[in-house]
C-alpha cells in the first residue's frame, strides 16, 4: 500500500500534460480494488475515539478523474456518458449484499459490507464506505468519501453529502447504530457519533448551530473540527427567532437542530424518537 500511495502522490503533482495515462489508469484500478475491499478507506479511526482523514486516498480518485476520457457507457436503452476508468460496482450473491432492483447505482471504489440492504432508487459514490447491516433506503444518497457505520440506517430521500476537494477535508462520518430520518441531509465533513438519532428533516452543516437543551449549550463546528454530533444524542428540527426590528416586526425565525434528549443503553432509536416527538 505504500508503493501505491507513493506513487499516486508522485503522479498527482505532475501537470495533466506530463501524465502518464496508462500508468495513472493502473493505480486508479489498483485503488478502486482496495476501496472495494475496504482495505484501504478515506478516513479510518484513529485507535482513539477520532477520525484519519486519508487524503493521499482522494488524491488517487482525483488523479482517476484526470485520467480518465469521456466515453459512451450506455445500457439498458439508456444514454450515459462517463470516464472509461470509472464503472459501475459489479456485485455477485457472494458478496452477500441485498440491492434491490430499480434502478440503484453503486460506484466502483466503494465498500459495501455483507449484510447492507439498498433499496431502489439509491446511489452510493466512490471512496465511500458503509458498514455491515446497514440500510441505504430509497432515494438516499451516500456521497463520495463519506464513511457509515455498522447498523445504520439511511431513511429515505437522507442525503449524505461527499467530498474530494480540498483533500484533507473530513468526509461526513457517521457511526454506528444511528439512525437518521426520512430528508435528512448530513453535509461538510459532519461527525454523528455512534447511537444518535436524527429526526427527520434535521439539516446538518459546517455553519449549523446545535441547540443542546440537556446540557445547555450551542455545538457547532470550528475551523480545526467538524460539527459533531454526540453519541446517543436525539436530535429534531426546532426554530430560533431572528434578531433585529425587522425579524422581530414579521416574527422570522429560522430552522436549528436541537437536541431533546439522550439515548440510554436500554432505549431504542425509535421508542427515544417518538418519546422526544411526543
Amino acid at each position: 500500500m505504500a508503493d501505491l500511495q507513493q506513487r499516486i502522490e508522485e503522479l498527482f503533482a505532475l501537470p495533466v500534460s506530463e501524465l502518464p495515462i496508462d500508468e495513472a489508469n493502473a493505480l486508479f484500478a489498483e485503488l478502486r480494488e482496495g476501496l472495494n475491499a475496504g482495505m484501504i478507506r478515506s478516513a479510518e479511526p484513529d485507535g482513539g475515539n477520532g477520525w484519519r482523514v486519508n487524503g493521499w486516498v482522494k488524491r488517487g480518485i482525483l488523479l482517476g478523474f484526470r485520467a480518465g476520457s469521456l466515453a459512451d457507457v450506455s445500457t439498458g436503452g439508456f444514454s450515459f456518458f462517463d470516464k472509461d476508468n470509472l464503472p459501475m460496482r459489479r456485485l455477485s450473491a457472494a458478496d452477500g449484499v441485498r440491492v434491490v432492483p430499480g434502478g440503484s447505482a453503486i460506484r466502483d471504489g466503494a465498500y459495501i459490507a455483507p449484510g447492507v440492504i439498498c433499496m431502489p432508487p439509491m446511489y452510493i459514490n466512490i471512496g465511500s464506505y458503509v458498514d455491515a447491516g446497514s440500510m441505504v433506503d430509497s432515494h438516499a444518497l451516500v456521497g463520495t468519501c463519506a464513511q457509515i457505520g455498522k447498523r445504520v440506517h439511511l431513511s429515505a430521500a437522507a442525503q449524505v453529502g461527499g467530498v474530494l476537494e480540498p483533500v484533507g477535508a473530513s468526509p461526513v462520518i457517521i457511526e454506528d447504530d444511528v439512525l437518521v430520518g426520512g430528508n435528512c441531509g448530513i453535509y461538510e465533513g459532519t461527525l454523528v457519533r455512534r447511537r444518535a438519532v436524527l429526526a427527520s428533516g434535521v439539516v446538518l452543516t459546517a455553519s449549523s448551530r446545535v441547540y443542546d437543551l440537556v446540557n445547555g449549550r450551542i455545538i457547532s463546528a470550528a475551523p480545526d473540527r467538524p460539527l459533531e454530533i454526540p453519541e446517543g444524542a436525539v436530535v429534531i428540527n426546532g426554530a430560533r427567532k431572528l434578531a433585529g426590528d425587522f425579524a422581530a416586526g414579521h416574527g422570522l425565525s429560522i430552522s436549528t437542530p436541537i437536541i431533546v434528549k439522550y439515548r440510554d443503553d436500554r432505549t431504542d432509536a425509535k421508542t427515544a424518537l417518538e418519546d422526544a416527538l411526543r
